[in-house]
């Protein structure tokens, strides 16, 4: 159940209608409920394991609480670790290591194909399980006071506005909001439907609409110019953008419609002058929780250069790891790392303090490093990344379709330029607030004309909507 698709409009209405009638503890349960019954309608088969995950935590983080003894502690520390970790590494990861283990045993005429199993990765797992590695370690580390309530911790977890697909909820944050009563406001409603809005603006309009591009270069690149490979590169960077920042901004606005507070997720990536710049403003809530539990931990910025470098190095390739387990994903991970490692190396430093104009040579340098790694991350295997370089290099002509890709492209690439130019003219994300009733309406307009259009020709004509990209992780 898709936040663009008409069933999943039906459910939100159903159950604000009786959420805005409960009080703050029928609240918290009936919200449960009905993300559980979000979860369950992609494949109620997982809702047990779900559920198992979040008791287990549960009571680990109360007895955390409890205990003093030091190495008693760490065992449970561990087994949850091991636990939740375990749980991901089998489902995302395990097939991946089989395969890769056939393909280097069979040089030696050696076959373990008969190990791979039928997996079905379950929807969100992987942010589902950052949201408890982290409340376990930060109870563990005193941050945090265990949770008393079993529905409050997991309607935490399982809050279903970023339950499948993030921001990756910190429970510094997102318990409080869940413990204490909410107030929604008029200021607030409006400001979570101009969110919603935004976000399916950036969905189905300028991310689906790149979408048509990237699925048919990527899928026949031997068919297609160099041109046409460096347009599908470009596009995909705008896809991927509208379709993962549009679901964090409709999680956002529908969290705020019931008087929660998400965080922020991104902030103007694209103007990014470093890597470490671009990862404080592209999956803000993955990025800050691999600093915090995983780059900190393995000694920061605090040890020597060289440790420094191999820090940098292997949180972002575990991050690549974390997307996905292909083989793309970890050269996309490594990637990052490099240039991270590289920026610090030369002494780059950020000045995003001065004025847009003043850095636009590092901005300009910093978008074309972030679209190669995307060449990486949307590939179909290594095979293709050579094949799509070596077309950009050696045979960089025009195609019979090159023209009507760019015309696709150039216009939705405009579009989402120009609100967010708006929004770093403004200094603010949130221009909603600044906008008069009449733009207001007319916004209000065109997003439900929008709605109607989309469900019309992909639900009606096409049997179906363009899936969100990172449900897949």
């Amino acid at each position: 159940m898709s936040f663009n698709s008409p069933s999943f409009f039906v459910f939100f209405v159903v159950v604000y209608g009786i959420y805005v009638l409960l009080g703050h503890a029928w609240q918290n349960r009936m919200l449960l409920a009905a993300s559980l019954v979000f979860y369950g309608l992609w494949n109620w088969k997982f809702l047990g394991l779900l559920l198992f995950s979040i008791t287990f935590d549960w009571r680990v983080t109360l007895a955390l609480d409890r205990w003093e003894n030091p190495a008693a502690r760490k065992r449970l520390l561990i087994a949850s670790l091991a636990t939740n970790l375990g749980i991901l590494c089998f489902f995302k990861y395990y097939n991946f290591f089989v395969d890769n283990l056939d393909s280097l045993l069979s040089h030696a005429g050696m076959d373990v194909g008969w190990l791979r199993l039928s997996l079905v990765l379950p929807v969100g797992i992987s942010f589902y399980t950052f949201h408890m590695v982290s409340y376990v370690v930060d109870v563990y580390q005193r941050r945090l006071k265990a949770c008393p309530s079993y529905v409050d911790y997991a309607l935490f977890v399982t809050f279903f506005p970023q339950l499948v697909a993030g921001p990756i909820a910190r429970a510094h944050s997102l318990l409080p909001q869940v413990q204490r009563p909410r107030r929604i406001d008029p200021d607030q409603i409006a400001n979570g439907l101009f969110w919603i809005a935004w976000g399916l603006v950036k969905k189905i309009v300028i991310a689906d609409g790149c979408a048509h591009v990237v699925n048919i270069v990527f899928g026949n690149d031997a068919e297609h110019a160099g041109a046409d490979k460096l347009v599908a590169i470009y596009a995909f960077a705008i896809q991927i953008y509208g379709d993962f920042s549009g679901y964090s901004d409709m999680a956002r606005g529908l969290a705020k419609l019931m008087g929660f507070d998400l965080l922020l997720n991104f902030d103007l990536p694209y103007i990014a002058e470093s890597p470490s710049d671009f990862w404080r403003r592209w999956h803000i809530s993955l990025s800050s929780w691999l600093r915090d539990y995983l780059y900190i931990p393995l000694g920061g910025n605090r040890a020597s250069q060289p440790r420094v470098y191999f820090n940098l190095f292997v949180t972002m390739l575990l991050g690549g790891i974390w997307h996905g387990a292909s083989w793309t994903m970890v050269t996309w991970g490594a990637y990052h790392g490099v240039l991270l490692a590289a920026y610090r190396f030369l002494g780059v430093r950020d000045t995003t303090d001065s004025p847009l104009r003043a850095r636009w040579p590092k901005v300009l340098l910093m978008s074309q490093l972030t679209c190669l790694g995307w060449l990486l991350f949307r590939a179909n295997g290594i095979a293709q990344v050579g094949r799509f370089l070596a077309g950009i290099a050696t045979d960089f002509h025009a195609g019979p379709e090159t023209l009507s890709y760019v015309t696709l492209v150039l216009p939705l690439a405009g579009a989402l330029g120009i609100v967010e130019a708006l929004q770093y003219k403004a200094g603010t994300l949130d221009l909603f607030d600044r906008w008069t009733a009449t733009a207001r309406a007319a916004f209000g307009v065109f997003v439900v004309w929008l709605v109607v259009g989309h469900f019309v020709f992909h639900q009606v004509l096409m049997h179906g909507s363009i899936p969100f990209i990172y449900f897949q992780f």
